[in-house]
């Protein structure tokens, strides 16, 4: 049973992956082009930037990359999930008023057929 009493299906997985990927490849292309105009300002104007190792320079652009891509992942997974949570609301919602409405459609349904049974009984009509 999962956590909450919520049962995901496959489908349901699946197009939670999805969007979590499609989150991750653009948070990871926003990060990474911030990223890499920090890093040419530093090149520019950093004695400092300029003396790292490629290596480190590397690293500092594909972490950048990474925690982009994990945040924006993390946003929109989330967003997807308040979405599905709204939704099956919505259905439950509507299944209780739809229930109550065949209620009341039956309550009155008896009241009019013995009204009007009456009636048309009264006015002599077959």
């Amino acid at each position: 049973m999962a956590p909450h009493g919520f049962s995901r299906t496959t489908e349901e997985l699946s197009a939670a992956r999805s969007e979590a990927l499609r989150g991750a490849a653009v948070g990871a292309a926003k990060f990474g082009i911030g990223t890499a105009f920090l890093g040419l300002c530093g090149t520019f104007f950093s004695p400092i930037y300029r003396s790292l190792t490629i290596q480190f320079k590397v690293y500092l652009q594909v972490s950048g990359m990474t925690l982009g891509g994990w945040i924006e992942a993390d946003k929109r997974f989330r967003a997807w999930e308040n979405m599905r949570v709204r939704e099956k609301r919505r259905v439950k919602a509507l299944e209780r008023d739809e229930g109550v409405w065949r209620e009341w459609e039956k309550m009155v349904g008896e009241d009019a057929v013995g009204v009007g049974g009456s009636r048309e009984k009264e006015a002599g009509v077959k």
